[in-house]
């Protein structure tokens, strides 16, 4: 898709998170050793919309093949740190027939478990920030490197909810947009409504709320009102592995071409989120998302449109 002339340049994005390697067993096959990670995923997600820059940390066994093939697809490695001696963070997991759960087999963090994120000066001004699942001490570390972010996004997880909890508030406090899932949403708010919970976590601090529903979609909480999206309805599942990085990539992209950042630009974002995880589920590691066309977005963004129309 040529983009219009009087259209507005993307502005650029800073995403730290992990970068890994993967063993998946899956109802439609296995692999070994592939391309994984939290900002691996994010970062192809979001370079079809806009410049993504990438803070991470691997080990000196991460194969040379795989940082190619980022690069070659637009995705900023300067800010990505390579240990000598090191061995990359890797995880290891099977899914059953029951494809919204993961079984953890094995996770090695390696070199991830010393990582102390640094950010190029380069990249100290980007309007758009994404901190991905980590350690909510290490993403206070990049807030405080970064000057004046004017949009920042955060994803965690269960763990830093109940063992990292005064850190992971403090964050919470210096956020725009909160992702998490149905579950990490009832834990971080205490409540097992849905509705009350995005008020509970909104009032400590986000000014918007997105709960990843898998298959059933998702759900946006802003200011200005509350947004349900479908899932798009997939046939077959190869491996939903990094799914919710791939939206987030998807969103923030979106929003990282949006004029501004209003109810109506965060539901259109919402939409194209669910549109990249929809690609990403449909192989494995990020063999999909990889392979996309512009024109296969588009015709799944018009296809996911006409499916919640009315007309």
């Amino acid at each position: 898709m040529t983009a219009k002339s009087d259209a507005p340049s993307p502005r650029s994005i800073l995403a730290v998170g992990s970068m890994a390697l993967d063993s998946l067993e899956t109802p439609a096959g296995h692999r070994a050793d592939c391309l994984g990670g939290s900002a691996t995923y994010f970062g192809v997600s979001a370079s079809y919309f806009a410049p993504v820059s990438v803070v991470a940390v691997v080990g000196d066994d991460f194969p040379s093949p795989y940082l190619d093939r980022l690069r070659h697809h637009g995705v900023d490695l300067g800010g990505v740190e390579v240990v000598q001696g090191g061995r990359t963070f890797r995880w290891r997991g099977r899914y059953g027939t029951d494809l919204n759960n993961a079984h953890t087999l094995e996770t090695q963090l390696n070199v991830f478990e010393r990582f102390q994120p640094r950010v190029p000066e380069v990249h100290r001004r980007a309007p758009l920030v994404f901190l991905g699942n980590i350690d909510p001490v290490l993403q206070l570390s990049v807030l405080d490197q970064i000057e004046q972010p004017p949009f920042v996004a955060m994803d965690t997880m269960n763990f830093w909810i109940t063992s990292h909890r005064p850190a992971l508030e403090q964050v919470l406090a210096r956020v725009d947009l909160l992702l998490v899932n149905q579950n990490e949403a009832y834990l971080l708010s205490g409540e097992t409504n849905l509705v009350r919970a995005a008020e509970h976590i909104r009032a400590m601090g986000p000014k918007a709320l997105v709960i990843k529903r898998g298959e059933y979609g998702a759900a946006l909480f802003h200011e200005e009102g509350v947004y349900m999206a479908p899932a798009v309805p997939l046939r077959d599942v190869v491996d939903p592995t990094g799914a919710g990085d791939t939206f987030a990539g998807g969103l923030i992209g979106h929003l990282a071409r949006a004029p501004r950042h209003d109810f109506l630009a965060f539901k259109h974002a919402v939409l194209q989120g669910t549109i990249m995880a929809s690609f990403a589920c449909e192989g494995f590691s990020l063999d999909r998302l990889f392979a996309l066309e512009r024109g296969e977005i588009e015709r799944r963004r018009h296809d996911l449109e006409k499916l919640i129309s009315l007309r």
